[in-house]
């Protein structure tokens, strides 16, 4: 993004200085030799361990998940069904039910998935941070922990690992609420959210820290066609790229208040004076006024935006009833794919005069009378009402 700011040098050159009024050379101590500094960094950089921390925490999340899901024991189709079932308790979900290699609803559910009716009816707010740390299956952990790390470690490295702790954890909420009114059926996982807020921080930091950065547009325009990539693959049907949004906007607001630096002058200003020993003019203010003016509107939206988000979940509302529009944001149907809810599977099992109908993607079940059940449109309209 444009050059790095913490491998930036600063060439300074010191003159003897004339004094071209004097007209008899006066005694004084000789000036120093012109220098040339080219080792020393404008800021501090930051050895990255809270990234790699969380790589591994969700990894090992996973690994967990998945001991917990013991697909051989608990499906419903038995364990010749399974994935890789040499794996034995490791092994995955069929692939109908979970084609990303992964652990069955039930079991995310159980983990902390953020399922919408119960953080509105139970109040388990604490689903909307803890679902950043769960994954649908391999395929997705392995993509969003290298984007973890391509992204995470450059960040940690410049700016530490407690602002950009905040700005992940911080993001990831922002963007589980925003799925949560906008998506308030099945679950949601996964760290999507929080990566976006870290693509959303980078943004804001571009433009508050816009003093210190060479190929300013250049940088800008590569960062903005990243992000817009990132949010188109969002529209495809199955992608949750409400919390990509809700992510991204945290982030970008976090950035201002977490990721701001002093202006160029007056750092170039301290590195002068330590290097040279001659006072440069002084610069009055270490910050610019539009980066105090951003910290303090972007501080302003994070806390309303928030607030409000959490009330109107609480109260169960559904954005979806005041924007009529807004659902193509998540998915855009084509004449290639459908954005109607994926097909629905349940398992039925005849025992006497009861018909036990099970619903294969979050293991929900039910007895009910065979007379009641004995025609197919009946049975469907069962396993759709568990399956929701």
């Amino acid at each position: 993004m444009g050059s790095d700011p913490s491998s930036a040098t600063v060439e300074v050159k010191v003159h003897p200085r004339r004094d071209s009024t004097a007209r008899m050379p006066s005694p004084s101590p000789p000036s120093p030799p012109a220098t040339y500094d080219r080792h020393f960094s404008l800021f501090k950089r930051w050895f990255p361990w809270l990234v790699p921390t969380f790589v591994v925490a969700n990894i090992v999340v996973f690994i967990v998940t998945m001991y917990i899901n013991d697909c051989p024991k608990h499906s419903f189709t038995g364990s010749s069904s399974c994935v890789a079932s040499f794996l034995g308790r490791f092994s995955f979900q069929p692939l109908k039910e979970n084609p990303l290699l992964g652990p069955s609803s039930s079991t995310l559910e159980k983990m902390g998935a953020l399922q919408v009716d119960k953080v509105v009816h139970r109040h388990e707010v604490w689903r909307l941070l803890s679902c950043i740390w769960l994954h649908g299956g391999v395929v997705h952990v392995l993509a969003n922990m290298l984007s973890l790390l391509f992204i995470g470690i450059r960040l940690e490295q410049e700016f530490g690992f407690v602002r950009i702790g905040f700005l992940y954890v911080i993001s990831g909420f922002g963007g589980s609420l925003l799925s949560a009114l906008f998506i308030p059926e099945g679950i949601s996982v996964g760290a999507s959210g929080a990566l976006f807020g870290l693509l959303g921080g980078m943004l804001s930091e571009l433009l508050i820290n816009w003093t210190i950065y060479a190929n300013k547009f250049a940088a800008l325009l590569t960062l903005m066609v990243i992000v817009l990539i990132n949010l188109a693959v969002g529209i495809l049907p199955h992608v949750d790229n409400f919390a990509h949004i809700g992510g991204f906007v945290s982030g970008f607001l976090l950035g201002f208040i977490f990721l701001v630096r002093p202006q160029f002058k007056w750092v170039n200003s301290r590195q002068r004076n330590s290097n040279s020993g001659y006072a440069a003019p002084p610069v009055k203010y270490k910050h610019k006024p539009y980066q105090y003016v951003l910290w303090v509107i972007s501080f302003l939206l994070l806390i309303a935006g928030m607030i409000t988000g959490l009330i109107l979940l609480l109260q169960s509302v559904n954005l979806n009833d005041h924007c009529s529009w807004c659902h193509y944001l998540s998915c855009v149907p084509t004449s290639k794919w459908s954005c109607k809810s994926q097909q629905l599977y349940c398992e039925s099992i005849q025992t006497g005069n009861q018909l036990n109908i099970t619903c294969l993607s979050n293991g929900r079940s039910g007895i009910f009378p065979l007379t009641n059940t004995s025609s197919t449109n009946a049975q469907q309209q069962i396993c759709s009402r568990l399956c929701n």
